[in-house]
């Protein structure tokens, strides 16, 4: 017999994480646990984290809504995937939870190089928005940390002072010694954004997410056209929630790259879904945390460790887990530019 818990819990960074959609103090998760009566030794912790203004399940009734998902799915002991499809965080942390309780309650979902704790996998390092002075600090922490892959959210504060920022990075580094990676939020207007673009590429970037506001396939399309720096979806890819709409999105738009974020793109379902779309149409994928606690980073992780095996082939962004003062106590450790499971249970 199945049971279950739902609880809140409000995470607090350790600083405040700044983007061109705002600036994040606090992080509020619903931490679902499913107990099997059978197995009492066992349970299963799921995280959903509907993102502010951002997520497309970021709604007034989210407990009411996940309290009833949780009821059909312990009377039904299934999964309600198709009526969790437009709720893609509250499906992340359903299948989160499901998975652990079907692997023993161990934080070990799947059986990778990575889960057996002999692989680390790459990650991006990554630079906040703020003052000038405050983002030169972050930068140089992360490069002395080790990371060769780094990025830097853009879009917030002067738009020189970003590109003096990435031309300190290039007056050290090389493209082959540190790989730079960008993020609008969709920060520049359509108008505006091909010039930005053609600017940004003097630093030689692996790639900028999201240069405009997503729903605008015309004017985005085109941009990955003419782009002189390969373009990356994220929010654009946020309430595309069945196979056929996203097929028709990337048929669309054509971008280069997807950064897949489980708790925003739909789930563990839905992104191995844009996974398999992409490849069809020969287009790059990374997966990305969406600052989840590591509940949820330890989940993105071991799928990420899973669909890209045996080792994913670029850094991911998985560094985001780690952001909090008071965050829950997972195998994971950051040794360098990468992130380690260290369960040795």
């Amino acid at each position: 017999m199945l049971s279950y818990e739902i609880h809140a819990r409000t995470f607090h960074f350790k600083q405040p994480a700044g983007t061109s959609r705002g600036v994040y103090t606090v992080r509020k998760s619903y931490f679902v646990t499913l107990h099997d009566t059978e197995r009492p030794q066992c349970k299963g912790i799921g995280e959903c984290a509907p993102l502010p203004r951002l997520s497309c399940d970021d709604i007034v009734n989210y407990e009411t809504l996940l309290t009833q998902f949780c009821e059909l799915l312990v009377q039904t002991h299934r999964l309600p995937l198709a009526l969790l499809q437009p709720y893609p965080s509250m499906q992340f942390g359903l299948e989160t939870a499901w998975t652990q309780l079907h692997a023993a309650g161990s934080w070990r979902l799947f059986d990778t190089p990575f889960a057996r704790g002999e692989e680390g996998l790459a990650m991006n390092g990554l630079v906040w928005m703020g003052r000038y002075d405050e983002m030169l600090q972050r930068l140089e922490e992360k490069l002395a940390q080790g990371y060769r892959c780094i990025k830097l959210k853009i879009g917030a504060i002067d738009f020189a002072d970003e590109l003096a920022l990435l031309a300190r990075i290039r007056e050290r580094y090389t493209a082959k010694q540190v790989e730079i990676r960008v993020d609008a939020n969709g920060a520049f207007s359509a108008a505006e954004a091909l010039q930005r673009l053609t600017e940004l590429a003097a630093f030689d970037l692996h790639s900028i997410e999201q240069p405009i506001r997503q729903g605008q396939w015309c004017a985005m399309a085109q941009l990955c056209k003419q782009s002189p720096i390969a373009i990356a979806l994220d929010e654009e890819l946020i309430g595309v929630n069945t196979p056929q709409m996203r097929a028709a999105l990337l048929d669309a738009i054509r971008p280069h790259y997807l950064v897949l974020k489980p708790s925003l793109h739909g789930g563990m379902a839905g992104t191995m879904e844009w996974l398999s779309l992409a490849r069809q149409r020969s287009i790059g994928t990374w997966m990305t945390s969406a600052l989840e606690s590591n509940v949820g980073l330890n989940a993105i992780a071991q799928l990420c460790a899973h669909v890209y095996a045996p080792t994913p082939a670029m850094p991911q962004g998985l560094g985001t887990g780690q952001l909090f003062t008071d965050n829950v106590d997972v195998p994971l450790q950051v040794r360098g530019d990468r992130l380690w499971f260290s369960d040795t249970k």
